[in-house]
């Protein structure tokens, strides 16, 4: 399991405003199956999003709702796509193995490209990790670890 905190950032675009959250976060799993929460500073549950090979839900305060994929998911909690099933090899500080490209290192500096995402780990051996991905909506996504995996 890792675990942590996390901030993201959606740039505005059209009429969609700006949008950000930061929360604690527990994960556990990988690509094909898993659980990622989200918490309050004082633990309480904000989200949760569970997915496995037939099925992928989101469960929040206001109920349960079920998804195609996490894609999907992604979109309906947060206004945008995110790599939810890369996010897991990411916060271990490695790509995601089972992308349809292979990942780019970054010149210079330890990291990587990846699916339109820019993987920053200069600061990874301190637990912390910065993920952005450039095109529009522009976003940030940072991740502080409890402990580094």
């Amino acid at each position: 399991m890792l675990s942590g905190r996390l901030a993201l950032n959606i740039d505005a675009v059209g009429d969609r405003p700006a949008s950000s959250i930061s929360a604690g976060f527990e994960l556990r799993g990988n690509a094909q199956q898993g659980e990622l929460r989200l918490n309050t500073p004082l633990g309480t549950t904000l989200a949760a999003a569970y997915w496995g090979p037939d099925k992928v839900r989101l469960v929040t305060l206001h109920g349960e709702q079920s998804f195609d994929d996490l894609d999907a998911l992604s979109r309906a909690a947060f206004g945008e796509t995110l790599p939810l099933r890369a996010l897991p090899d990411w916060l271990h500080g490695r790509p995601w193995p089972d992308a349809a490209e292979p990942a780019q290192a970054l010149q210079p500096g330890p990291g990587f490209n990846q699916l339109g995402w820019t993987i920053e780990l200069t600061q990874f051996d301190q637990g912390r990790l910065l993920a952005w991905r450039a095109a529009a909506p522009a976003v940030r996504l940072r991740a502080v670890l409890d402990a580094a995996p």
